[in-house]
């Protein structure tokens, strides 16, 4: 049982003297003040934190001159299959599609959907996944991945498992809005829902924050916490009972992803790999996304933002960028391996980040203060981190055209409005290579609105699959839906 865990059976009394011990008696300073309710609010938060864990983080990144940093010594750029057109092997791809079509067929895939955020960054008051992204229906986020699932569970003969990753801001509203629109068509008893878990802030001094006289500063533990959340929720246990061994991977702002790809799933068995990653070529020096290399043998991911401009700018002797591989955080991992990095334990486990931040919280009169400058540090895990400890892993190239146009901000690149447009441009291509005149402008876009709900096609080969068997082939005009 973890400190963590163990902590969830304390009295107050008990939580307390714990924390006292700990050095971090600040956290009940204002304990007798706070009436019932309060003091239950924060003795859960409490009960939440693994008090041996932040004094390890603590001397690890808050006290040591420079803690955090990362490490750019020996990088050179990892190994990544690439797409047929690109230089790929045609009957390598073929056997991979063949292998992950028949892992689907066998029940052994879920889908995992990482969705604790809100939609602030759109100007959208809600979780993003409820957010509306398609160009005529206007269908949300989670309505897409839903018929994605669906489909493909349609299209193998097994209906999928999906586990959704919320947070303790979203939850409920996540839950209601599934429950409001009836799953989207999928069995209710096969979508999960758990939260993520959430680390406590801290000042310079190591000491826990309080965002309130009854309230810990709390913040969700980054997108590598999602293989604690899997593990500490039993979503591997429920996988694990229902023979499935393979975890689809992706986050909840990307509408074109392809949530069931059969060949990314086959390469990665075939590989025997416990991680798998698809990458797609950055499309300039600066794009914000990570890049995949390999450090002393192993691969990993390392972030824009700590990459030198200079290291981001290297060519290849062809003009090409020497650092091409960006990471669109597509992932597939072994059950067994994401349970092996949850637990921990020896030297596998997932590094904690630190990140210096102006965090609001009290003085010791109980007073909010809203400071100017960082004032404190937050943690948080990075699922890429996961590479480095896995056997076999895989960088396999995908079409950016085909799946990953993500919705992050409210206008400008990676917005609503690229979306849109790019799901068109996805539309337009389908039914040209289908056999269809489709209008377009010089950008690809098509004149006419176009939809295709994934219960029609979820990927070309789908699409081409129910288009032919189509008696009367419609014409393309403004206003086209496929369903």
């Amino acid at each position: 049982m973890s400190a963590a865990v163990a902590f969830l059976f304390m009295t107050p009394d008990t939580l307390i003297s714990a924390y006292r011990a700990a050095g971090q008696g600040q956290v009940f300073a204002f304990w007798d003040a706070l009436d019932a309710a309060a003091r239950a609010e924060l003795a859960a938060q409490a009960a939440e934190i693994d008090l041996a864990e932040v004094e390890r983080l603590n001397r690890a990144l808050v006290f040591q001159a420079g803690g955090g940093g990362v490490d750019l010594a020996d990088l050179e750029p990892a190994p990544c299959t690439r797409l047929p057109e690109n230089g790929g092997r045609a009957d390598e791809w073929a056997a991979a599609r063949a292998a992950g079509e028949a892992a689907l067929r066998a029940g052994r895939v879920a889908a995992f959907t990482v969705a604790g955020g809100q939609g602030t960054r759109l100007g959208y008051d809600g979780p993003k996944g409820t957010f509306r992204v398609t160009p005529l229906k206007g269908k949300s986020l989670f309505q897409v991945f839903a018929e994605k699932i669906r489909a493909a569970g349609l299209r193998y003969g097994r209906p999928l498992h999906w586990f959704i990753m919320t947070s303790h801001a979203n939850h409920a509203q996540t839950e209601e809005f599934f429950a409001a629109h009836r799953y989207f068509g999928l069995d209710r008893g096969r979508v999960h829902f758990f939260r993520q878990g959430r680390m406590p802030a801290v000042g310079f001094d190591g000491k826990i924050l309080l965002e309130g006289r009854g309230a810990i500063a709390l913040s969700p533990d980054g997108h590598g916490g999602s293989l604690r959340a899997l593990h500490r929720s039993g979503a591997l246990d429920l996988m694990r009972a229902e023979g499935v061994d393979t975890i689809s991977y992706f986050q909840v702002d990307n509408p074109l992803v392809r949530a069931v790809d059969p060949a990314f799933l086959g390469f990665h068995l075939l590989a025997g790999s416990e991680m798998s990653s698809k990458m797609v070529p950055k499309a300039y020096p600066e794009e914000k996304v990570g890049l995949f290399c390999r450090q002393r043998g192993r691969v990993a991911v390392v972030e824009y933002s700590d990459m030198p401009a200079a290291r981001q700018r290297e060519t290849n002797p062809d003009g090409s960028l020497r650092f091409a591989a960006g990471n669109i955080a597509i992932h597939v991992l072994s059950r067994d391996f994401a349970r092996r990095l949850a637990a921990g334990g020896g030297e596998v486990a997932l590094p904690f980040h630190r990140a210096d931040k102006k965090i609001a919280t009290v003085d010791a009169a109980g007073q909010l203060v809203k400071p100017g400058a960082a004032n404190g540090v937050k943690f948080e895990m990075f699922v890429f981190d996961a590479l480095p400890f896995a056997a076999n892993p895989l960088v396999i190239e995908t079409s950016r055209a085909e799946d990953f146009s993500p919705v992050k901000n409210a206008e400008g690149v990676d917005s609503p409005a690229t979306a849109r447009d790019d799901q068109l441009r996805q539309f337009g291509r389908w039914l040209r290579a289908a056999g269809a005149e489709v209008a377009t402008d010089a950008s690809d876009r098509p004149h006419a609105g176009i939809e295709i709900s994934p219960l029609f096609g979820y990927d070309l080969d789908s699409f081409r699959s129910r288009w032919a068997q189509l008696p009367v082939k419609p014409v393309v005009v403004d206003g086209l839906y496929l369903e």
